[in-house]
């Protein structure tokens, strides 16, 4: 118990010296005509190090924040702001899906016409219509996981509810704080872990694995070399899948990024009661006469 206790700091102590070091040698990780570096990257972006690299920041974050209200509120405004805007952007890949999947079905029903060229200013690319089936998948997962927070943020979501809404409103904020903290935010940290790896060993080969050590991933470097994969489930079919870990990863970040802000906005709110509930929500309106539609869904 004290031994982790002693770990947990040292390792919270040493991450002001790896975030300065990491901003003012950029070029130790960002370099990525550097095999080393490359690894570097590959290894930090999944490591312990990182870990506690973000929950320094946070925990400073949040100490500024506990100082200074607006400060949070700002916060607050600002994730809350990237997940509407992120959803708002990419809600729109589902009308491109449809239609998409209307120009294939008159393309290969009507016009039997197998393969589609696109080629803006002489650039070509022709792929089977089969490709461009499956790609309509790619599409979907999109809007999956880019639009996740923001329907969030929205209140979107179904719940089950046993308890919350028979409590008191700060009640409430409570709950929601904690499972801020200790739902979302480990999720969101142990998907993450996961996931980063999963990338990495279908982009670039030597394989690299959660185990390898940074000794490791170093002589490893020497044989470095891109390898992305372009296995598709048919033979003229998709074949980018490595975009769909990419996509996880990005659904990862936004899912921590707003556990902070659902923990700041539950805490604000504690503090300054039921008048501050949805302050400065930026939620979208079904439009006069729709609400009760509104809370159907």
């Amino acid at each position: 118990m004290l031994n982790g206790i002693v770990w947990f700091f040292q390792n919270l102590l040493q991450a002001f010296w790896n975030i300065g070091y990491a901003v003012t040698h950029p070029l130790q990780w960002l370099n990525w005509n550097d095999s080393q570096a490359m690894m570097r990257f590959i290894y930090y972006g999944g490591s312990v190090e990182f870990f506690f690299a973000i929950l320094l920041i946070f925990i400073i974050i949040i100490g500024i924040g506990f100082w200074r209200n607006s400060f949070m509120w700002g916060c607050v405004r600002g994730l809350e702001g990237f997940a509407n805007i992120t959803g708002r952007l990419f809600a729109w890949a589902g009308l491109l899906m449809v239609l998409q999947q209307i120009l294939i079905v008159f393309l290969q029903r009507i016009f039997r016409v197998a393969e589609v060229t696109i080629g803006p200013f002489g650039m070509d690319f022709t792929k089977d219509l089969s490709w461009f089936g499956e790609e309509l998948k790619l599409y979907n997962a999109a809007i999956v996981t880019l639009c996740a927070t923001y329907t969030f943020v929205q209140g979107g979501h179904v719940r089950v509810d046993l308890v919350y809404s028979a409590v008191k409103f700060r009640t409430k904020k409570v709950i929601d704080m904690f499972g801020s903290i200790f739902f979302m935010m480990p999720v969101a940290v142990l998907i993450w872990m996961y996931s980063w790896y999963f990338l990495w060993r279908h982009l670039v080969t030597p394989k690299v694995s959660a185990s390898d050590t940074i000794e490791l991933l170093m002589r490893k470097s020497r044989v470095l070399k891109w390898n992305v994969e372009t296995i598709g489930f048919s033979p003229n079919g998709f074949n980018a899948y490595f975009l769909f870990k990419v996509l996880l990863l990005a659904f990862t970040a936004m899912i921590f990024l707003q556990a902070v802000a659902f923990f700041m906005r539950s805490y604000l709110e504690w503090k300054e009661g039921e008048e501050s509930e949805d302050k400065y929500l930026d939620k979208d309106w079904l439009g006069d006469g729709e609400e009760a539609y509104e809370g159907v869904h």
